[in-house]
């Protein structure tokens, strides 16, 4: 990974956790309807840093913690001093116990899916970010600045083997991570991944009746 690619990586992770801010995350968003590698990067830290809350249990420090760290504390001046060492020590616990928490989960956890491809848009804005598995039998899609769709439709995904029909994969929610599964399909090189606008509840054909919306080639 070179330098260009290191400092995309820490962007993309700062705009998952939400910490990239103002002009910088503006100027992210406009390289992500732009750039697909940026948007799968993008995505694969959103998808790994979603589900961090549910893996660390909060945890009550030991009252002779609290004691210590009130000993260790200079003697307050004043009123301001005061407040200002213990704001500063409210940071320093909090990066502290964040910094803990977080090295067992990246140094033992192994996402199960890893971003395969992305789908573009002919006339729709943003993105669709594909992952799957090692054995590509299990799918997870990402909306990236997708636009909203009305109520009386929905969204299809299908795999187009080549020369082959379409098979659809299920229905898509357009502002949430979706997962399923390959439909059987073998997702090798040259299958088609599409995404058609259907009305609501799905094709009621069994193949796509609506515009293809989003679409890539794997």
């Amino acid at each position: 990974m070179n330098s260009s690619q290191k400092r995309d990586n820490a962007l993309a992770a700062e705009y998952a956790l939400g910490t990239l801010r103002g002009n910088a995350r503006l100027r992210f968003e406009k390289r992500l309807r732009l750039e697909p590698e940026l948007a799968a990067v993008t995505g694969r830290w959103q998808m790994l840093l979603a589900g961090l809350d549910s893996h660390i249990a909060p945890q009550q420090p030991p009252e002779s913690v609290w004691k210590k760290i009130q000993l260790s504390l200079p003697p307050e001046r004043s009123n301001a001093r005061s407040r200002w060492s213990w704001n500063y020590l409210g940071w320093a616990l909090a990066a502290g116990i964040a910094a803990v928490a977080l090295v067992p989960y990246f140094g033992s956890k192994v996402p199960e899916l890893a971003p395969l491809m992305v789908l573009n848009g002919a006339t729709q804005q943003g993105q669709w970010l594909v992952s799957a598995d090692s054995e590509r039998k299990t799918l997870s899609l990402t909306p990236l600045r997708t636009a909203a769709i009305s109520a009386s439709n929905s969204l299809q995904l299908w795999a187009i083997p080549v020369g082959a029909k379409p098979v659809s994969l299920g229905l898509l929610d357009s502002r949430a991570q979706s997962k399923v599964s390959n439909g059987g399909v073998t997702l090798s090189r040259g299958v088609t991944i599409a995404i058609s606008l259907e009305p609501q509840g799905g094709s009621p054909t069994g193949q796509p009746t609506g515009p293809v919306v989003y679409s890539g080639v794997l």
